[in-house]
């Protein structure tokens, strides 16, 4: 990882996000006969606290009746309260026994907003979803939705939020209709069930990703930067002294550590200061062999604004990248595919803005840099999708599910590379103070797939198999 001096302009893509607005609402507790058809609604979450970075809806539908019901005929709506009139969110499916892509989801605007729900989640399934028989059920779904820029949304004033249940449980206050009919639970007050949503399902496309592929696949399931299994699995944690970042500073292993969130373990990495170098630690972890080139690099990222504690102000990076040595000063088979995140700004940049940059090669000294880049100026504070493609004609960066930036043939990678996270300082210019602070920089997963380019649903798709599955790790990309 270089150290960066200030670049050459290049637009950005917007990032899009996507929200759903339509009339709806109450559905009036309605229970078909037995002769009609029927369903019910079972729901638990795994994220019970009052806040959370994402809203997580597992549900179950029962058939209660005594016929087939088609699941295309069946559309669920779980209720919440927007946390700003303006904001907009996300639907995914982590995991589903019927399959993430046999899932839709679309957001929708209540008719008549009361305290607890101004907003719905509307759940339908294709017709690969199949049916359900008499008394059978579709198994886990485990669902998630979130603020399209990631910010903290608060669940506890959600009419369809319950923490306390830890198993499947009867929810009446998430409804059912089944081919049309209200047959489970209560909508909030005063609405009436019209239209569906006119807005497109928010899920990814249903195509799924390709068979075959050399996978490396971490869900960083570990207890600390000393667990034997991290070192197995092919990671190591930096503890040598060099750049970027301030000199004279530190790279700790122990500031690398593996927390829990909402049930699943997440990698998180410190990095602090004092306002010296001796003072200051920074954080790395990279994969030991150099062995990724052509194909789909994915991770979940937790970028952060502000410090744990302490003062504000540093000019910290917060990374996700692949990198090869650089054998000579403008070396020509050089490459290196960052994301970079300056919340507070630096090389030049007055504020936070997030940097993919594709590179060809650099010399030290004097500075000279030969790449392109794509930014954003904006916050990126909190949990985000990160996917870069590599095939033999262009690099393609995405964040949450958006194209971010599509960089050139000349940029492409001549021999493989490692992959790495990292956080680290720029200087101690933008934060003088003897104060100490630190900075996290989180993980939840990263995944490589040699040699295939993957759509960001693809990636989605990908990742909810290994994780039914039970996987936390596998590697077969052959070393180079």
């Amino acid at each position: 990882m270089s150290t960066r001096t200030p670049r050459r302009t290049r637009t950005a893509l917007a990032v899009a996000a996507i929200a759903g607005s339509a009339a709806l609402a109450t559905f009036p507790l309605t229970t078909a006969s037995a002769s009609e058809g029927g369903v019910a609604v079972q729901y638990r979450t795994s994220a019970s606290g009052a806040t959370a970075d994402q809203s997580e809806p597992w549900l179950k539908v029962r058939n209660t009746g005594a016929t087939s019901v088609a699941l295309n005929q069946v559309k669920i709506r779980y209720y919440f309260k927007a946390d700003s009139p303006t904001a907009t969110y996300r639907f995914a499916c982590s995991w589903a026994v019927k399959g993430c892509s046999a899932i839709t989801g679309t957001f929708g605007t209540l008719a008549n907003p009361t305290a607890t729900a101004d907003r719905y989640l509307e759940i339908g399934f294709t017709s690969a979803a199949g049916s359900l028989a008499p008394g059978a059920d579709t198994g886990d779904m485990q669902l998630r939705f979130h603020q399209a820029n990631w910010q903290t949304l608060t669940q506890s004033d959600d009419y369809s939020f319950q923490g306390a249940p830890t198993s499947y449980t009867d929810w009446t206050k998430v409804t059912a209709q089944l081919a049309g009919v209200n047959v489970w639970g209560t909508a909030p007050a005063g609405n009436e069930p019209t239209e569906p949503p006119t807005t497109p399902p928010t899920t990814p496309p249903t195509t799924p990703p390709p068979g075959g592929g050399a996978t490396l696949f971490d869900d960083f399931s570990y207890t600390s930067h000393t667990d034997p299994a991290l070192a197995a699995h092919g990671w190591n944690v930096r503890s040598n002294s060099g750049g970027p970042g301030v000199p004279g500073a530190t790279w700790d292993p122990s500031k690398v550590t593996f927390v829990s969130q909402s049930g699943n373990t997440v990698m998180n990495l410190e990095t602090s200061s004092a306002g010296t170098g001796a003072s200051t630690t920074h954080t790395e972890v990279l994969t030991k062999a150099s062995k990724f080139r052509n194909g789909t690099y994915a991770a979940r990222v937790k970028f952060s604004d502000a410090p744990k504690y302490g003062p504000d102000g540093d000019r910290i990076v917060q990374t996700f990248f692949t990198i090869n040595d650089l054998k000579a000063p403008m070396a020509d088979d050089y490459a290196e595919y960052d994301f970079e995140y300056l919340p507070n700004g630096g090389w030049g940049e007055p504020a936070n803005i997030l940097y993919t940059t594709s590179w060809e090669t650099y010399n030290p000294d004097p500075w000279q840099a030969v790449n392109q880049h794509s930014e954003s100026r904006t916050s990126f504070a909190g949990w985000h999708d990160l996917v870069v493609t590599i095939d033999d004609s262009r690099i393609t960066y995405y964040v949450d599910g958006a194209v971010f930036g599509t960089h050139d043939a000349a940029y492409l990678p001549e021999r493989p590379m490692s992959i790495n996270f990292n956080q680290w300082l720029i200087d101690l210019n933008g934060q003088t103070s003897t104060t100490p602070r630190a900075y996290d920089q989180q993980v939840d997963y990263v995944l490589h797939v040699k040699d295939q380019v993957l759509t960001p649903a693809q990636v989605t798709a990908r990742l909810a198999a290994l994780r039914g599955a039970g996987t936390t790790f596998v590697d077969e990309v052959p070393a180079s």
